[in-house]
């Protein structure tokens, strides 16, 4: 590549009250036998059912439904928990929340983070030559050495949590003190000199609080929730006809999200699709996120790179937002970290259109419902699916299902009963044959983490962190009624 420019606009108030950047890629010169650069777009929230691709129901993608036409999408791909900050860790380090030792979410109280001994994937690139970027929602920890530019992002523009979670600190707080901003080596993100490019982006869409703005005005009859989807398809859109024109062979776009949406039937919640967790909504709980039913997890996933990513292919390979750290380190022609395990695997042969085979086992971490934070309480082996634990989350009433303890485990088999509606009988020949191999995988994995290097998050809290309430003061942003 003869040179690579990226520029990062503030195009305007979004009605999440805050600036959404668009990011100019501008390139030149023979990108042949050049590193790929790679675009991982995180949305926030979204439903499997909220892709129109998936779900012909939803008319609301148009952008990224096109993306779908012109990539690969996949059909069977999870997030690696059922909330935003263990998602996202696992996302940037390819490992469960027992080995990253992020569990359940930071707060903006949180004194800590993301642990500082875990490995992230900007710094794995940073150190392969790339120049590493991040736009959008981060909730790893902000202080200190727990923001992203320490955590191997060379830019960083965007909200350090969620955007319904108020101010970050009291005016003048600096606990701990804040370390001296990171030096560059005069390559910054706006002048790459040639550099390969990582850049993330985690979108605010589809989390409430949700509005629309003028463009994005419902004419289908979805509300405020149609109108978001709308407007978050179309700067992904944006995105996507920046890279078409200007790094379209040599770019790489990942376009996924963190977890399912708040129950389907919420006001404001997104389509799980046919994924309604029958069995445990009788129960009287929710079906959707924090649980560690199908809508709580299986998340929309595209993958764009023209010319290398077969066109308009359906993959069920069973992937996972674990296997992006992996995956892009592999295309990147760099090495994983060697001290330590990980749960993701490098999915290259499937996105080439080589194979169809993904992971063979998932486990699915408690995030917030019953149980333990963070414990392997769901387990996805092939088509089946047991659950230890179940009920323990909040409905969209208010009310909470009751927790549920299943010894020996509810087992579902996913290729008939998508909606896990009907448990498999006890003692039927197929659970007698599925019960054992799922017990061994489980005691494998435990037993594996138990020997790794694994990390411990600070989830302590600080009450001068606690967001302010002061109108007469200008860093204060949220009214008291």
């Amino acid at each position: 590549m003869g040179w690579l420019f990226l520029k990062v606009l503030f195009v305007g108030a979004t009605f999440l009250g805050c600036l959404y950047p668009l990011v100019d890629f501008c390139c030149s010169g023979d990108t042949r036998g050049q590193k790929p650069n790679f675009v991982i777009i995180l949305a926030d929230d979204m439903g499997w059912g909220d892709l129109g691709a998936n779900w012909a129901e939803t008319k609301d993608t148009a952008n990224l439904d096109e993306m779908a036409a012109e990539g690969m999408r996949f059909v069977d791909f999870h997030a690696a928990a059922s909330t935003c900050s263990p998602s996202r860790a696992s996302l940037l380090t390819g490992r469960l929340g027992l080995r990253n030792g992020v569990t359940h979410n930071f707060a903006v109280t949180s004194v800590g983070g993301l642990p500082l001994n875990e490995t992230t994937l900007a710094e794995v690139l940073r150190q392969a030559g790339y120049v590493t970027g991040m736009i959008g929602k981060w909730h790893l920890g902000h202080h200190g050495s727990y923001h992203p530019n320490f955590r191997g992002f060379d830019y960083y523009f965007g909200i350090p949590y969620s955007h319904d979670m108020g101010c970050t600190d009291t005016p003048g707080y600096n606990h701990p003190p804040c370390p001296a901003c990171p030096r560059g080596d005069g390559d910054g993100p706006s002048s790459a000199s040639g550099r390969p490019f990582l850049l993330y982006v985690a979108l605010a869409h589809m989390h409430v609080p949700l509005s629309g703005t003028r463009l994005s005005a419902d004419r289908r009859g979805r509300g405020p929730y149609g109108a978001a989807l709308r407007e978050m398809d179309r700067l992904v859109g944006q995105i996507k006809d920046k890279v078409d024109r200007t790094a379209r062979e040599n770019t790489f776009l990942w376009f996924t999200g963190d977890n399912g949406p708040w129950a389907q039937k919420c006001e404001l919640a997104g389509s799980v699709g046919p994924f309604t967790g029958s069995w445990q909504t009788h129960q009287g709980g929710s079906a959707a996120k924090q649980t560690t039913w199908e809508g709580g997890h299986r998340v929309p996933a595209l993958a764009y790179w023209p010319g290398t990513v077969p066109i308009n292919v359906t993959s069920t390979a069973l992937l996972s937002v674990l296997d992006i750290f992996p995956t892009v380190v592999a295309l990147a022609g760099a090495s994983l970290p060697q001290d330590r395990h990980f749960d993701g695997l490098d999915a290259s042969s499937v996105l080439f259109g080589w194979s169809q085979t993904g992971h063979r086992v998932l486990f699915h971490p408690n995030s917030g419902a019953a149980g333990e934070y963070g414990a392997l309480q769901t387990v996805r082996l092939e088509q089946h699916k047991a659950f230890y634990v179940t009920g323990g989350a909040k409905a969209c009433d208010g009310k909470v299902g009751p927790p549920r303890l299943h010894e020996p485990p509810l087992i579902f088999n996913l290729e008939e009963d998508v909606a896990e509606a009907e448990p498999l009988e006890e003692g039927s020949a197929e659970y007698e044959r599925v019960l054992p191999e799922v017990r061994q995988v489980l005691a494998d994995v435990l037993v594996d983490i138990a020997g790794d290097k694994t990390s411990r998050a600070d989830y302590t809290r600080d009450p001068s962190v606690t967001p302010c309430c002061d109108p007469h003061r200008k860093a204060c942003r949220c009214h008291t009624t």
